[in-house]
């Protein structure tokens, strides 16, 4: 199966290639609605032999080739670097949050969500109030 066929060149690089492997291989998984920095395209491999490991790229299609041509592994999923993001600790209920952290994405999430200085003001102004 070719993971993420479409326009797989459109996904950003890495913003630091030399720290490719070097961030913790456990972080938070999905969430934020924005992120800041690509730090790497991971691939998790599970194999009976080696147990569970990633292998860390600076860019998609490099992580999708290895992934098809890979035993045990699944499609490729980006660790990004958010230094503000939204929480949603319940439903409809949206906080600004000014803190960093790191988590791993599903690459089609970055389309449309590299934060900008307005991104999450505008997002939480386009959210609907509950009236008390």
């Amino acid at each position: 199966m070719q993971w993420g066929a479409n326009s797989t060149n459109s996904f950003p690089q890495a913003v630091d290639v030399s720290r490719l492997g070097t961030y913790p291989a456990r972080t938070c998984s999905g969430g934020g609605y924005f992120y800041d920095d690509v730090l790497e395209y991971r691939v998790w491999v599970s194999t009976r032999q080696e147990g569970e490991y990633y292998r860390a790229f600076a860019d998609y299609p490099s992580a999708c080739s290895f992934s098809t041509r890979t035993a045990g592994a699944q499609a490729p999923c980006v660790l990004v670097r958010q230094q503000e993001y939204v929480d949603e600790p319940q439903q409809d209920v949206f906080l600004r949050v000014r803190s960093e952290r790191l988590t791993e994405w599903r690459p089609e999430w970055l389309a449309g969500s590299k934060r900008t200085g307005t991104s999450i003001d505008q997002f939480l102004a386009e959210q609907p109030r509950a009236t008390p």
